[in-house]
């Protein structure tokens, strides 16, 4: 969790201005039921993400965060897989999540399809995207991913 944070305030904080009191929430605090993923190169964490039960068997996957050095090398879209995938094996149907509008395109890339209206979350523009997990186990699932 340490590294996690960490990755996330250089990112969210330091690079995107995000106040540090709506960067860390309930989910980081109190609930362990929350998933969160790191990708390393060597013994170097270099990306992170999480979800958490959402309600309606739909994991909400954010606070994906890749250091600048890495990004465009495949982190990022290894982390995502890594975070899809895993929801799908806990039993989820669904997995929905809020993007910054700049990643959009890499979003739809992993088959994330935009969900409901553009909305503001801490002074950055988001567009809710989501999709349709498979079964555990399922192959077109595991392909997706």
């Amino acid at each position: 969790m340490e590294e996690a944070l960490a990755i996330r305030l250089r990112v969210f904080v330091e690079e995107q201005g995000v106040p540090l009191d709506l960067e860390i929430d309930e989910h980081d605090r109190d609930d362990p039921a929350a998933r969160h993923a790191l990708v390393r190169s060597g013994v170097d964490a270099v990306a992170t993400g999480r979800f958490y039960d959402a309600g309606e068997a739909t994991a909400q996957i954010g606070r994906m965060a890749v250091l600048a050095p890495w990004r465009g090398q495949g982190a990022g879209a290894l982390l995502l897989a890594a975070l899809t995938a895993e929801a799908g094996r806990a039993g989820f149907r669904r997995a929905r999540l809020d993007a910054q509008v700049h990643a959009i395109g890499f979003y739809h890339r992993a088959g994330y399809r935009e969900d409901g209206e553009r909305l503001w979350d801490a002074g950055i523009l988001h567009q809710p995207m989501s999709r349709e997990l498979g079964a555990p186990g399922d192959a077109q699932n595991e392909a997706r991913s």
